[in-house]
């Protein structure tokens, strides 16, 4: 289990700490990165199946139509995600970024009730209130909609609801979804390269940064699946705050990205939403626990 919470903070921590790692290839096209990004991941996800040795759960879901179709929706969702992200970090909104990833919990609420008919607690409502009060605060009020948060939080959201009907394991799934899309994004790499808008005469450094992509993709991925097993998914949840915190203070702090007085009140809407919806888990958590105790002190008394 102390194993599980490591792995889960590591996960986010390599998350928040990533735009640093986009940063230095900001000179690269974002299309480019995206490219080496999905090529590298792919190449570094069969090298782990052929240690793993996991090719029958591939060839499993290979041979399932309906499930690949679903793959295959989650590959682009994915592909939409991150590469969004990396335009945003490299065109400097990595506090947009950091918004989009504070929303996407709530997001992710307000999905599960409109796809999978779950019913929201009035304390997940509010919550969701909240941070809609602060996105249609910085529309109507300062003129301006986030796309770039929005983007990041919508796909990433769906992202997740399309995985959750499919009960893959980590590996498995990034594998396939990697694999989808993989010819597509090789064809790019040797296209941008062949039209001198590559990686071609870099440094040593450049170089292997893009090469490790794949890695730097794959890793947190892993670690979250490490995690998801090992300790209560509720558990999970409440580490998924240390990635847009830390994004944010890069932002702020390291390459001093504005964060105007708008900024901060649309982020204090979004930060009570967040406040509310751990608040209602944390109370559901205790709720739960205080029955399973005073169910089990009745069977003893019994």
């Amino acid at each position: 289990m102390n194993y599980g919470y490591f792995a889960a903070a590591a996960a986010y921590c390599i998350w928040g700490l990533l735009p640093i790692y986009w940063k230095v290839l900001d000179h690269l096209s974002p299309i480019y990165i995206l490219s080496a990004r999905i090529v590298f991941s792919f190449f570094f996800c069969v090298l782990l199946v052929m240690v793993k040795k996991c090719w029958p759960q591939i060839k499993a879901e290979l041979k399932q139509p309906k499930r690949m179709l679903r793959i295959l929706i989650a590959s682009v969702l994915i592909t939409m995600n991150w590469g969004t992200y990396i335009a945003a970090v490299n065109s400097s909104h990595i506090i947009d970024v950091s918004m989009g990833y504070y929303l996407n919990p709530l997001l992710v609420i307000l999905l599960s009730t409109c796809v999978f008919k779950e019913k929201l607690s009035k304390m997940e409502w509010l919550a969701i209130g909240l941070a809609a009060t602060g996105v249609l605060l910085m529309v109507f009020r300062f003129g301006q909609i986030p796309w770039i948060s929005l983007a990041l939080g919508i796909t990433f959201a769906a992202y997740g609801a399309v995985k959750k009907t499919l009960h893959l394991d980590g590996l498995t799934s990034l594998t396939l979804e990697t694999a989808c899309i993989f010819p597509v994004f090789l064809a790019s790499l040797f296209w941008m390269e062949g039209n001198g808008q590559g990686a071609a005469g870099s440094s040593a450094g450049i170089l292997l940064l893009i090469v490790f992509s794949g890695v730097a993709t794959a890793l947190p991925l892993l670690l979250y699946g490490q995690a998801v097993k090992l300790i209560p998914f509720s558990a999970v949840g409440f580490f998924q705050y240390i990635s847009p915190t830390i994004s944010l203070i890069l932002g702020v702090l390291l390459y001093n990205e504005a964060f105007t007085a708008e900024d901060f009140v649309v982020f204090l809407f979004i930060w009570a939403g967040l406040a509310v919806y751990l608040a209602g888990s944390l109370m559901h958590i205790w709720t739960a626990r205080h029955q399973k105790q005073t169910s089990a002190r009745s069977a003893n008394r019994g």
